[in-house]
Order: C-alpha cells, then sequence, then structure tokens
C-alpha cells in the first residue's frame, strides 16, 4: 500500500509539473511494477497493454464517437438548436441564457463532448446575448455550465471511456445519464432564475415569438433528432421493425452516428474535402491522445493493484467499522479537492482504478458510481482555478475576464452540488432506466 501512496503523490507531482498526465501515470506505473516485480515484468506488460489497445475493436467506438461530434459541429446543427431554444424560452427574464442552456444539452446529445459543446454554443449564443444587453457574466457561465452536460447526456465520450476502463455496459451507463442530464437541465435553469430575481437587469426579456416561428423552428431540428434516434434507438433496439433487425453495439452505433452526421453536412453544403480532412485529422489526433492517456491509466491500475492499494484500502474499512455512506462521502470530497487543479478526464483515469474497486466491494452499483464519478467531473469543469470550460470560454471571448465568468458560474456550481447530493440519496434516479430496460 506504501509503494501505491507514494506512486499516486508522484503522479501528483509530475503533473503538477506540466507533464502530461498519460506519461505520468505510464512512467510512475511502469517505474512502481519495475520495482515490485522485475524489469522483464514491467516491459512485457507495457508492451502487451500497447498491443491489446491497438488491436481491441471496442475501443474504436471512441475515434468514431469523436468523428460523429465534430462532422455535427460542421454541420451546423448548434445554430438550430438555439433558435428552436430561444423562440420558446427567449421572451422570459433570463430566457436567452435558458435557451443556451437548453441547447448545450440538445447539442451535447449528439456531440458527446463538454469542451465543443462550449466552444461552439459560445460563438452562436454570446452575440444574441449581448445584443439584448446580457450581462457578461450570466451569458458566459450559462454556456461554460451547459457544455458540462456534454459528458453526461448520451452518447458520452467520457462515459465511454469509463465503461472501457471498468468493463460496463457501456449500454447501460447511457441509459443512466439521461435521468441525472435532465435533473441537470432543470437545475441550471433554476440558477438562472436565481441569478435574474437578485439582478434583474442581468438578463433582460427578449422579443415574443410567435407560435407560427416556433413551429418553423421546429423543422429546423430534424436532423439532430434524426441523428439522435439512430444513435440512441438502435443501441437499444427501437428501430427493430420486422423483418429488419436494426440493434447496433455501441461500436455500430458510434459508426452508424459518425456516418450519419457526415452525410447531414455535406447534405448542408458545409464540408469541402479541405475541412473532412482537417476533421479527420483533428479526430485522429484526439483519439491518438485518449488512447494514450487510456494506456498510461491501465499501465498505473496495474501497479496499485500490484502493490495492493484497493485491498488495503478496503481491509482499512473493514477495521475501523466505516459506513459505507461514509465512504463514498470521503471519495467525493476528495474528487472535488482534485477538481480544483485537475482537468475532468485525467481526474478520471487517476482515480477510478484505485476507487472503483473498494467502491464496488462495498455494493455499490458500477453504472450508479460512474455516473456520480461523471457529476462529480462535470463540477471540476466549472471549479476554479482550473476549470477547462471556463478557459474555453475565455479564448473565444477574450474580453471578458476569468474572474467575471467564475463569479457568475457560481450559482451553477452550487446548483451542481444539489443535484449530486440528490443522485447519492436517490441512487434509484440514475439505476431506473438501466433496470427498466435491461
Amino acid at each position: 500500500m506504501t509503494e501505491a501512496l507514494i506512486g499516486f503523490a508522484a503522479v501528483l507531482a509530475l503533473v503538477l509539473l506540466r507533464m502530461p498526465i498519460a506519461f505520468a501515470m505510464g512512467l510512475v506505473g511502469m517505474v512502481g511494477y519495475m520495482y515490485l516485480n522485475s524489469f522483464q515484468g514491467a516491459v512485457s506488460m507495457v508492451g502487451r497493454l500497447i498491443i491489446d489497445t491497438a488491436q481491441d475493436y471496442g475501443l474504436s467506438v471512441v475515434p468514431l464517437f469523436i468523428l460523429m461530434g465534430l462532422f455535427v459541429n460542421k454541420g451546423g446543427l448548434s445554430r438550430e438548436l438555439y433558435q428552436v431554444s430561444y423562440a420558446f424560452l427567449g421572451h422570459l427574464r433570463g430566457g436567452l441564457a435558458m435557451a443556451t442552456i437548453c441547447a448545450c444539452a440538445g447539442f451535447s446529445a449528439i456531440c458527446g463532448s463538454s469542451l465543443a459543446t462550449a466552444a461552439t454554443m459560445s460563438k452562436v449564443a454570446m452575440p444574441q446575448m449581448r445584443k439584448y444587453g446580457y450581462d457578461d457574466s450570466l451569458s458566459t457561465a450559462s454556456i461554460a455550465a451547459g457544455g458540462t452536460l456534454g459528458i453526461l447526456i448520451p452518447p458520452s465520450v467520457i462515459l465511454v471511456i469509463y465503461g472501457l476502463l471498468t468493463e460496463t455496459s457501456i449500454g447501460k451507463l447511457f441509459l443512466a445519464g439521461v435521468i441525472p442530464g435532465l435533473i441537470g437541465v432543470l437545475f441550471y435553469l433554476g440558477a438562472v432564475r436565481w441569478t435574474v430575481s437578485r439582478k434583474p437587469d442581468a438578463g433582460p426579456a427578449g422579443e415574443r415569438t410567435s407560435w407560427g416561428d416556433r413551429l418553423k423552428a421546429l423543422k429546423g431540428v430534424w436532423a439532430v433528432v434524426l441523428l439522435f434516434f439512430l444513435v440512441i434507438g438502435g443501441l437499444y433496439g427501437a428501430l427493430n421493425v420486422y423483418p429488419i433487425n436494426l440493434t447496433f453495439s455501441p461500436t455500430e452505433a458510434a459508426g452508424m452516428g459518425a456516418t450519419g452526421a457526415f452525410l447531414i453536412a455535406l447534405f448542408r453544403g458545409s464540408l469541402t474535402f479541405r475541412e473532412t480532412f482537417e476533421v479527420l485529422k483533428e479526430t485522429a489526433y484526439t483519439a491518438a491522445s485518449l488512447f494514450a492517456v487510456l494506456i498510461g491509466a491501465w499501465v498505473f491500475s496495474n501497479f496499485v493493484n500490484l502493490a495492493g492499494l484497493p485491498e488495503a484500502l478496503r481491509d482499512l474499512v473493514q477495521a475501523y467499522s466505516v459506513s459505507p455512506a461514509v465512504v463514498m462521502l470521503m471519495i467525493i470530497l476528495v474528487y472535488l479537492a482534485l477538481g480544483c487543479v485537475f482537468e475532468s478526464l485525467s481526474m478520471l483515469l487517476l482515480t477510478v482504478p484505485i476507487f472503483f474497486p473498494l467502491v464496488t466491494g462495498l455494493g455499490y452499483d458500477p453504472v450508479w458510481f460512474g455516473i456520480v464519478v461523471v457529476v462529480v467531473t462535470e463540477i471540476s469543469l466549472i471549479t476554479p482555478p482550473v476549470g477547462l470550460n471556463v478557459f474555453v470560454l475565455k479564448g473565444v471571448v477574450p474580453d471578458v475576464t476569468t474572474g467575471t465568468i467564475f463569479r457568475g458560474v457560481t450559482p451553477f456550481w452550487v446548483s451542481d452540488l444539489f443535484r449530486l447530493a440528490l443522485l447519492v440519496a436517490v441512487p434509484s434516479l440514475t439505476l431506473f432506466l438501466p433496470d427498466l430496460l435491461f
């Protein structure tokens, strides 16, 4: 156990010294494994992991979902989602911020990336909110917070990675993310209402849209609905119409989604040969980065398991008769603290190999734990001083200070804590849909 704790501290130190998380976990994991086993054993373990990762068919779901998200971005679907949300909510006080959150939720359902959602929606929503005199703190905060929904509402790349890392059903994880994602939307809308109730001029009401224009706006989102139904419906057998069987595996659903997003972008005239090449290049770069981090996480996980840290933690809990609820509370507090200095994926890959065996050993459902981890990871995306979504917004809107964005994000951050407490206290909110369909 001592070796594992030293290794964990070494990874933290290397990351704080700006070493990429993939290399930090891989280096510490290999050196630790070498210390506990042998040099030959460590080299053999790392080589086997690299080969297995390269040959694993299941991992192809990651680049395919990334490719789908990039084609969706090129297809301009974010603008249609924002327009239909604005048509129904824009006339309310704070309505543009509410429309932004709803549009982020819809876009994340076919994108799967928080950073991409925040970056894309900022270009669509920020000019409109400034046009109607919205306070910069509320405008940027609604985009940054709404963007965090991209890692929870299916299809989510983070949930895919958690499923691959822990061998948990991706289909169950996708279903489990639906209700917490919708609760997140409702709580964020409540945060907007609370903000404008305290400061009415922060979000003045916009123009009321007629029902004719609302119906016209709804027609513009057919591509979003079609793509979502193709991916999610195919994954859960909703497209089975005799005599044709269109039930997809997660990898097949990702492939169909990527193909559908490509055809939609092509049909809309949004793609040129150069842009298609750029999308493919960015997909390859992002997927390679993720695979490097995954390999590093698995190397570190093997070292931690060999050092006996999960078993030692479980024995420690049993020796002191600590209740499972207290253990979960301590784990969540660790995640909230790490969220102040780590970005989301790094935090997930560094901690899951340590906490997952302990949590499942205490009898908690791995699907439920996955959703809790992702919700805590969402919180880290808007937590100072790292808050990656905040810095994405800062890059798109350079004239707004990070202090202004973080100040506006505070009500959304608090609402996330309430949502986290609700999901921990009532696990059935997370497990209802997976239990119903599986």
